[in-house]
């Protein structure tokens, strides 16, 4: 049995102060909740802050981003032992918009997702396909290139540990959301891949789902078979509505 993920990402929110803030008032709302792992990820001067808080918790703490060298001269980039240091126990990869503005290749995630794993922490892989791609009946095509360079090397004694996240960039900040069958429908492509890579092991793969997910509309998704959480993003920068979100069932 899969336990659901669902993750924060705040992006370019909030200072640390207001990150803070957003933990203390968070913590008390989902105090009782069982059989869910939750995960926020602050930037990253608020990691070591967000962590201390959580501490004890059970609620994880991930970067959104990270460097794949141990150490460098690699000016503005950070480490995954730093992130380590400031208690990240996660790690967003390959997000979109850092595909879309920072250029990062198939080859650069793959070699964060490795890292990643070599150092204990749980990578969140991202994949997804644009409106024009969608548009264009090349939306497996584009996930499946993103899911095998992604992965590319991995094991299949270290897949499981992989979290897999399903973005349309379509719909990321834009109000639109993929139907569940939508969303369904690209879960089990990508699980028929993970299967081609990684056998049995793939069925213990969690995929999210991730993209306008909001409070009306996450337990019709996690409905799904292969939904197995979701990547909230401006929905999970308010306590009251993540915690509606994590309390879905």
């Amino acid at each position: 049995m899969r336990v659901p993920l669902i993750a924060g990402n705040w992006k370019m929110y909030k200072t640390a102060a207001e990150a803070e803030a957003f933990v203390l008032a968070f913590l008390p709302l989902v105090s009782g909740v069982r059989g869910v792992e939750i995960v926020l990820a602050p930037p990253y001067p608020s990691i070591g802050a967000v962590a201390l808080l959580v501490r004890g918790s059970g609620i994880g703490v991930a970067s959104q981003n990270v460097h794949y060298a141990d150490e460098g001269a690699f000016t503005g980039e950070v480490s995954i032992r730093m992130l380590q240091e400031a208690g990240a126990t996660h790690c967003i990869i390959g997000h979109s918009e850092r595909r879309q503005y920072f250029a990062e290749s198939d080859d650069a995630v793959n070699r964060k997702v490795r890292a990643t794993l070599a150092a204990g922490l749980t990578p969140i892989l991202c994949v997804g396909e644009t409106d024009p791609e969608r548009e264009g009946g090349k939306t497996f095509d584009v996930v499946g290139r993103q899911l095998a360079g992604g992965t590319k090397e991995i094991p299949a004694s270290m897949g499981s540990r992989v979290v897999v996240a399903y973005e349309p960039v379509w719909a990321i900040g834009t109000g639109k959301t993929a139907t569940p069958a939508q969303a369904q429908e690209v879960h089990a492509f990508l699980r028929g891949r993970l299967k081609e890579l990684w056998g049995g092991a793939a069925d213990a793969v969690r995929i999210l789902y991730g993209g306008s997910v909001k409070p009306d509309n996450i337990a019709a998704l996690m409905a799904n078979e292969d939904i197995d959480g979701a990547l909230v993003g401006g929905a999970s920068l308010s306590p009251g509505s993540f915690a509606k979100i994590v309390t879905f069932h």
